[in-house]
């Protein structure tokens, strides 16, 4: 199935499609270091997005990212509803050369987002790094999740995020994947 949202703001002009039919995405953010990490995100969860935005870049790259983690949440959250058997939990570890990161995800109906990771560098390029957990807390807020991620191990900072952004993909790609039997893996039988 195909999901679509579209958010205007002052700040932002978002247009972003998500599909779990892992066909080829294309993003274009305005943030290059953000479309090469949304595209690694895209591959290895098997999710396609389609994004188009605009923003206030040349004030910084913070609303961009952040309301792009809003409406990718959000999308989420719609095929999660949407779903009436997926495993629930997910983890991931990823290695990016010297660097290792750690990502649990439960689509528990719960948002939690428990952030443990100390960059090398406040930039990559012109990308300040502390907005990798401004994206994922708007995301994990929106799509109600609990997800706790761990940089275990640091060096360049590129593969610092880079690590933590295959390892969210890997874990909630396993969360949302069939489970073994039919219904909400919940004994309550639902996860709102």
């Amino acid at each position: 199935m195909t999901y679509q949202k579209k958010r205007n703001t002052a700040e932002t002009q978002l247009n972003i499609t998500l599909a779990n039919d892992a066909s080829e995405s294309n993003i274009n953010t305005g943030v290059g270091f953000l479309d090469h990490m949304l595209t690694l995100f895209s591959f290895h969860s098997q999710l396609s997005l389609q994004i188009e935005a605009n923003g206030d870049t040349e004030v910084d790259d913070h609303h961009v990212t952040e309301d792009i983690g809003i409406v990718l949440g959000q999308l989420l959250l719609e095929m999660v509803k949407d779903r009436t058997s997926f495993k629930r939990y997910g983890h991931s570890y990823i290695p990016m050369d010297e660097t290792l990161s750690r990502t649990v995800v439960d689509i528990s109906g719960r948002p939690y987002l428990s952030f443990n990771a100390e960059f090398s560098k406040e930039k990559v390029g012109t990308f300040d790094t502390e907005l990798v957990e401004e994206f994922f807390h708007a995301l994990v807020i929106n799509a109600r999740l609990t997800t706790h991620i761990d940089l275990l191990r640091g060096g360049n900072t590129h593969h610092e995020i880079e690590s933590i952004f295959k390892s969210f993909a890997r874990a909630l790609k396993e969360a949302l994947s069939q489970n073994d039997y039919d219904g909400v893996p919940s004994s309550k039988g639902v996860i709102e």
